[in-house]
């Protein structure tokens, strides 16, 4: 694949642009340039059903569409910028920079401590730049790398960014792709990466005009959002080339650090070589041009470790995944709840394998899907697998979009936060988590086409009869919907609030320490299940510290005899003393272990200690 010869509008200096669309079944393809001089502008058909052509006096700002065989006017199907929306025409962006932070070369994976969050309701504004003034908080907090949920351009202006359709084009209410660059140049002057979300899985159904320039869809394999995209029938090479020149393009346009794939289940490929194998080895290839570190990132619901094995030992080569199981089996734990997926789930065991493998299910029959479900994650780092407490889909995809902290106690949610920060994987946190935030974040849309609109309410609907009680879930198209979800950033210092936002900024710094002096490595872990009083105790080790982390999920005090090996065992963290507002009493400072100790752990209690090195 030629990075260089880039689809869409490409400047090449002196008032000049270069054209490329791909559209193998259109006889003529013409540029119909509208500003500053309305004219027609034909391309020549050079190879594959690719159209080609250098058109002067073509600025920066032009705005054009592509006139096919003489009559239907489409947006560039690589358009890297549309200011009046998917229905209106595409324009030419000058694609230079003023970059501030030149020997950024990223960060690496182990270090990623993840904040995902939705650029249209994250500030009051709603847009790239008014996510600046909050980057020095997220650098104190502790984080790492910020996850943009994705900006590819869909209807309207308020979405999820699920139903993108201009995969190349950032979104104009947010700030189109200057907006973006401010916000990625922002990021890495603080030292921090961006990830970004995409989806190659399928694309939105209002302004998706690929089919009217080529076969980009197959009726051979169905989505939950429609037919699937062409990965493997004929003419598949190109569409695959589109989407793989979309990846190159982010990380090397705006310098993105690590590319989040939604719903890799939904890529349907039996080709000899996978495109999820293709586009991996793509974009390392591209980090290495670029001396960055750059990493794909994999959401799947199929438990396959495929995914995130290197090629040389026949997988994907895929940097990480996100393990939904390790979600389930602690939510479940902490809400009790056992409807829909969540049926799978709610046994300590769940998350002690969790911790110790991975995939809880690998292989074993699942109730909720009735079949046997995954496969073995032993061998697999844990630097390979994302977890959470919380993220878009496990808040939004509820009925009422509802958070963490309207379905557990405080207590719970410190311990929610302990069990994803003090393990051995990379962590992500979902905005306003790290306080507590109490605003929902309900599915909202904000379509044109009435069809549509109902189509879309019915479906939403549709969704909740066998998870939850029967109610109305918030109309997705009013814009009351999207409000409701914006965030209240004043409430992180305000009383519970603020001391929830102060623990999750001692337990990352404590994850760092940790990790500084054991690692990521599940080698050196053991996990111990506490069937009876419903606790888990964590214990991991290095060269040079041995960590304990004791987990209780019971609904009442109790008293647990840890094991611990031998020696003076120094509090770290618990979330029951007086500063954490826990119920106490404050737990000792000192534990002198002979093997095992004996701590009373208040409910949703959490506790750790560490090793005392002898003199």
């Amino acid at each position: 694949m030629n990075s260089e010869c880039g689809l869409g509008a490409n400047p090449l200096g002196d008032d000049t642009c270069g054209f490329l669309v791909w559209a193998p079944a259109i006889d003529r393809v013409d540029v119909h340039i509208l500003s500053p001089e309305e004219r027609i502008a034909p391309l020549e058909k050079v190879s594959r059903g690719r159209h080609y052509g250098v058109v002067q006096r073509v600025k920066p700002g032009t705005r054009y569409f592509y006139r096919l065989d003489g009559n239907k006017e489409r947006p560039d199907p690589a358009s890297k910028f549309q200011p009046e929306g998917v229905h209106g025409p595409s324009q030419v962006i000058d694609p230079h920079f003023a970059w501030e932070e030149h020997l950024w070369s990223g960060i690496p994976l182990s270090d990623y401590v993840l904040y995902e969050l939705h650029v249209g309701t994250f500030t009051a504004q709603g847009d790239f730049d008014a996510i600046v003034p909050h980057l020095d908080e997220l650098k104190g907090l502790g984080i790492t790398s910020i996850e943009l949920m994705p900006v590819a351009q869909f209807p309207g202006d308020r979405n999820w960014g699920y139903d993108g359709v201009y995969p190349f084009a950032a979104q104009n209410s947010y700030g189109g792709p200057e907006g973006l660059k401010r916000l990625v140049n922002a990021c890495h002057k603080r030292g921090m990466a961006v990830t970004l979300d995409v989806v190659y899985n399928h694309l939105g159904p209002e302004g998706n005009y690929l089919n009217d320039f080529g076969p980009f869809f197959t009726s051979r394999y169905h989505t939950p959002w429609g037919s699937a995209v062409n990965f493997d029938g004929p003419e598949s090479d190109e569409v695959r080339r589109f989407f793989i020149e979309n990846a190159l393009y982010w990380v090397r346009e705006f310098r993105i650090d690590a590319l989040r794939l939604d719903a890799v289940h939904g890529i349907f490929d039996f080709s000899a070589l996978h495109f999820l194998q293709e586009l991996a080895c793509e974009v390392h290839a591209q980090a290495e041009r670029l001396n960055r570190r750059i990493y794909v990132i994999a959401e799947s619901d199929l438990n396959d470790a495929r995914l995130v094995r290197s090629q040389e030992l026949g997988g994907y080569g895929v940097d990480a995944q996100w393990n939904d199981d390790f979600h389930h089996a602690l939510h479940t734990l902490l809400t009790r709840e056992r409807t829909g997926y969540y049926e799978d789930f709610g046994r300590i065991q769940d998350l002690a394998k969790a911790f110790v493998e991975g995939f809880v299910y690998s292989g074993a029959y699942s109730p909720a899907r009735r079949r046997r479900h995954g496969n073995s994650s032993k061998t697999i780092s844990a630097r390979k697998f994302v977890v959470f407490a919380q993220n878009h889909d496990q808040v939004g995809n509820r009925l009422k979009g509802d958070r963490l902290s309207t379905l557990v106690s405080f207590e719970g949610l410190k311990l929610a936060a302990a069990v994803v920060l003090l393990s051995p994987f990379i962590p992500l946190l979902f905005m306003g988590e790290e306080y507590g935030e109490t605003a929902p974040f309900p599915y909202f849309v904000s379509h044109s086409d009435s069809d549509l609109i109902e189509a879309v309410r019915r479906g939403r609907r549709e969704e909740f009869p066998h998870l939850q009680r029967a109610d109305e879930p918030p109309d997705p198209q009013e814009e009351a919907t999207r409000q409701s979800a914006k965030l209240d950033h004043s409430l992180r210092r305000q009383g519970r609030h603020r001391i929830l936002y102060e623990l999750y900024k001692e337990l990352i710094k404590l994850r760092n320490e940790t990790r500084a002096r054991v690692g990521l490595s599940r080698d050196r872990m053991e996990v111990v299940c506490l069937e009876r009083q419903s606790a888990l105790v964590v214990r991991r080790w290095g060269r040079r510290e041995h960590v304990a982390a004791i987990f209780h999920f019971g609904d009442a005090a109790v008293s647990v005899n840890v094991p611990l090996p031998y020696g003076r065992w120094l509090k770290r963290l618990a979330s029951g003393d007086e500063r954490w507002n826990g119920p106490g009493p404050d737990l000792p400072t000192v534990l002198h272990s002979e093997g095992e100790v004996s701590v009373t752990l208040t409910k949703h209690a959490f506790l750790i200690v560490s090793l005392q090195p002898e003199d």
